[in-house]
């Protein structure tokens, strides 16, 4: 979901850097950023994952409590990483241990995302007296940052500095027929994609059943033998972002970046519900306004999916999202970077005025 917004911002800013810090892989943040420096060393991590889409809460517990067992030193060590780098502001999604220590380096920052850690970590880990603490500094490192731009839709959030935006996301290019010659499928055919991020959500594909007049391709591990019907989403030959605008169907789970893509271009959706997760329910509910969805799961899509299909393409279309919140984050990073650089400009004028009275008592 940060792409967009720096996609927008560098269009502003030709002149602008970027530099990346995650542990994603730099073939993959390719696909959606041109020109960046890439760090690969970030403290935060999320959630640990179960196969079936769920939190492993003990071992989440464990991984945090072993993040903070030295908050302070780990904020500044990541404070002087930032020195060093210098950038004129870091936008964090959603890390909070570079926030904390942005704001210790002086530098500005602002949240960005459709959740945060603390949040969830007050969901998850209630029940569990030993990780208070450490949800104590989640939250107020939050708070250190100068704005949390939460873009629609997003989970409820009880931090003090959240600005509503609208959806943010890229609206890809509709290439259907250059996907449908690309895969050699006949006129009529319907592409569906089976997308489920980063989690593998234990559907076996071997058991995906073949539907007349449909053709799969899936961000899964390798497809089936034997299956003319199915390929790997890179044989349709264009970028992943303009997939989702260019297919029939999507088949996934609860996301920021699927669901709201698909808002954007409409195109119907089937997804496997996530009960234990917080963020799902407003996504859910928000998907359900911008397109034709259905909730469903891995047992129905194997065993029942042609019905699956009448029954999501019997629902009545509705009306496409526009991703607002681009334009209306990037207003406020602009204003931050203005305002940082008059600050600069004001400083070094000082200077200047400070270094001609110095040297005007000379010779």
């Amino acid at each position: 979901m940060t792409a967009p917004l720096v996609a927008e911002l560098r269009r502003r800013r030709p002149d602008l850097r970027l530099t990346i810090q995650t542990g994603m892989p730099r073939d993959f943040l390719a696909t959606r950023y041109d020109d960046f420096e890439h760090v690969t060393d970030i403290p935060d991590f999320g959630f640990v994952m179960t196969p079936d889409i769920a939190v492993d809460v003990a071992a989440s517990a464990e991984r945090y409590l072993a993040l903070h067992a030295d908050f302070p030193a780990l904020v500044a060590r990541e404070a002087e990483r930032l020195r060093s780098a210098a950038p004129d502001l870091v936008l964090a999604n959603v890390p909070y241990v570079t926030i904390a220590a942005a704001e210790m380096a002086g530098i500005p920052v602002v949240a960005f995302s459709s959740l945060n850690w603390a949040d969830l970590a007050d969901h998850f880990f209630a029940d569990l007296p030993q990780c208070q603490p450490f949800r104590a500094e989640m939250r107020a490192a939050y708070a250190k940052a100068e704005l949390f731009l939460r873009p629609q839709p997003a989970q409820s959030m009880s931090l003090p500095n959240v600005r509503d935006i609208g959806p943010v996301a890229r609206l890809g290019a509709d290439r259907r027929g250059e996907i449908r010659r690309n895969l050699r499928v006949e006129n009529g055919v319907r592409v569906g994609m089976i997308a489920f991020g980063g989690v593998d959500p234990r559907l076996d594909q071997e058991r995906w059943p073949k539907v007349p007049g449909w053709f799969w391709l899936s961000t899964l591990a390798a497809t089936p033998e034997g299956r003319p019907d199915m390929a790997r989403w890179q044989k349709a030959g264009v970028p992943f972002s303009d997939l989702f605008a260019s297919v029939d169907l999507i088949v996934g789970k609860p996301g920021y970046g699927t669901f709201s893509e698909a808002g954007l271009a409409g195109v119907p959706v089937l997804y496997e519900p996530r009960p234990d997760w917080p963020e799902a329910p407003p996504l859910e509910r928000w998907l359900a306004r911008h397109c034709r969805c259905l909730p469903t799961t891995a047992q129905e899509l194997t065993g029942g999916l042609e019905g699956l299909l009448h029954k999501l393409f019997s629902l009545p279309d509705q009306k496409v999202a526009v991703p607002s919140g681009v334009v209306e984050g990037v207003d406020v990073l602009e204003d931050i970077l203005d305002r940082r650089s008059a600050t600069s400009m004001a400083v070094e004028a000082r200077r200047d005025h400070d270094a001609a009275v110095s040297n005007g008592g000379g010779e």
